[in-house]
């Protein structure tokens, strides 16, 4: 990779925030930058190979980071969050039993035979979308809380599932390196936790400020590449070792300083490099190669938008519903692992991808619903009756 290349991702990344600025529109930055990778990628002029080994890397680096603000975005500490899990769980469990059935239909539809890979397609959520789509919406009070929990439980269970079924007889080393990710998160919270029973965090934090360390943010990023690398090592999605961390840091209490920075490095620069790299790796041109693909991905997008959708059953506000519809992470993960594996269908890829893009879309358009039903409700001083 070149400085040139570079300065054309940076450019190209701006589209992002051009898109975001009508008050109007409230189009979230990612989908800019989304689109802009694909006018430039393999779809459009091709001006930026996805497949350059550095390129490639960094887009790695920000996806792990990605995950990493989102997970630090969910508020664990939040009593009402935790008492939300439950209620989340039942939502879930309705999602799944309607997620199995459509799979069902969608495979034999289209004869792939992948009844699995579909189901936790149509399960799964995206918080490294829903939350940002739901930061640029200033979103917040009851509806998000009730909404946080699923998404969460469900963006972890999916990236845990999709490996397994996508190649069952993998299965076994699979769900093994998924336990080591989240058993490693697990003993960085505990760290965390006596680091700040004993005083030891606010010391660092402390005598890092005092001195301009950065000492949170030097660390922060060790253990995010650490883990990555674990990830990678044991062949497990790197977005399960960054979500993971990131639960860890809320958990404990993400410092003030240390979001701040988090923020800049990730929404500044490697968030845009990778949704960008994203944008340039689908290639859309298969679909007019295979027109029937074309129909399963408007299938897909639709089977996971019933599927979240019904929960309204269970007490759900609609657009809350289909804000959690949003795909990003799964679906990335199978079509990179399909293809690798060799068993999806020519064009099966590219329709993973354009479901996911149609539910982003969905999701932005219930969040924008949503935030205009919030500000309705808002009592006349302007203040939100429930702040997350």
């Amino acid at each position: 990779m070149t400085f040139a290349i570079l300065a054309l991702i940076v450019a190209v990344a701006l589209c992002g925030p051009l898109l975001s600025w009508p008050n109007a529109l409230r189009i979230p930055v990612v989908v800019g930058e989304l689109v802009a990778g694909v006018l430039v990628g393999t779809t459009g002029t091709r001006w930026l190979n996805p497949q350059e080994p550095m390129f490639t890397f960094l887009a790695n680096l920000g996806f792990a980071m990605v995950m990493f603000v989102a997970g630090s975005h969910v508020p664990v500490r939040d009593r009402a969050l935790r008492d939300g899990a439950l209620s989340a769980l039942g939502r879930l469990a309705l999602i799944v039993v309607l997620s199995i059935g459509l799979a069902f239909v969608v495979a034999g539809m289209f004869k792939t035979g992948h009844v699995g890979l579909y189901a936790v397609l149509f399960a799964s959520s995206s918080a490294a979308v829903i939350l940002p789509i739901a930061n640029s919406l200033g979103l917040s009070g009851p509806g998000m809380l009730k909404m946080l929990p699923q998404v969460a439980i469900a963006d972890a269970a999916c990236i845990v599932a999709l490996p397994l079924v996508m190649n069952p007889s993998q299965a076994g080393p699979a769900a093994l390196g998924a336990l080591a990710v989240i058993a490693c998160g697990v003993v960085v919270l505990l760290l965390l936790w006596q680091a700040d029973k004993r005083g030891w965090l606010k010391k660092i934090q402390d005598k890092s400020e005092q001195r301009s360390f950065a000492l949170e943010l030097r660390i922060s990023l060790l253990a995010i590449v650490l883990l990555a690398a674990l990830a990678q090592q044991m062949k497990v999605s790197i977005m399960l070792a960054g979500f993971c961390l990131g639960l860890a840091v809320s958990a404990v209490g993400e410092p003030r300083r240390l979001a701040g920075q988090l923020f800049g490095l990730t929404e500044g620069v490697f968030g845009p490099i990778f949704f960008v790299w994203l944008g340039a790796s689908l290639n859309l041109r298969e679909l007019g190669s295979h027109p029937s693909m074309i129909l399963l991905g408007v299938v897909l997008a639709v089977g996971a938008l019933i599927a979240h959708g019904a929960v309204t059953l269970l007490r759900q506000q609609f657009s809350y519903a289909l804000m959690a519809s949003a795909q990003l992470g799964v679906p990335v993960a199978a079509a990179t692992l399909g293809n690798q594996l060799g068993v999806l269908q020519p064009g099966e890829d590219a329709a993973l991808l354009l479901g996911a893009l149609l539910t982003i879309m969905v999701s932005t358009i219930a969040g924008r619903v949503a935030a205009g039903r919030a500000a309705s409700a808002m009592p006349s001083g302007g203040v939100p009756p429930t702040k997350m």
